[in-house]
């Protein structure tokens, strides 16, 4: 093979592994959503369906230990709070993996991609203002 086949090649290979990465980063964030979404529904039902005192059976790998419910409702708040950092970190991962690759591919950047919600400091402070 001739020196520009080989370059074309290896930026074919490179454009590739980058797509490749981009899809694998979204995989991850659809399991850890789904995770999630299991989990609210667990905190639901814990919510609803029985009394304080009583005591729930926990899924841990393949054996069924009992817990108060309290407990177990702490344990899957936990969970939640670190399912959604991940998923979050992960989403900021995959914005600069999707500028990479687009401009791995000579795409321009994408606009308004990097934009990121007001917090509610933020929403209050403008509010605020414009109340007056």
């Amino acid at each position: 093979m001739d020196t520009g086949s080989q370059r074309v090649l290896q930026y074919l290979t490179e454009v590739e592994e980058a797509a490749e990465d981009v899809l694998t980063t979204k995989q991850q964030i659809v399991d850890l959503d789904m995770k999630r979404n299991r989990n609210r529904e667990a905190l639901s039902a814990l919510k609803h369906e029985m009394s304080d005192s009583e005591k729930v059976k926990v899924c841990f790998g393949d054996m069924f230990i009992k817990f108060p419910k309290s407990k177990t409702r702490e344990m899957i708040q936990k969970d939640q709070e670190q399912l959604d950092k991940e998923i979050n970190d992960l989403r900021r991962e995959l914005k600069t993996k999707v500028n990479c690759l687009n401009e791995m591919q000579g795409n321009p950047e994408l606009r308004g991609y990097s934009l990121s919600p007001l917090s509610a400091d933020e929403i209050k402070a403008i509010n605020s203002l414009l109340k007056r």
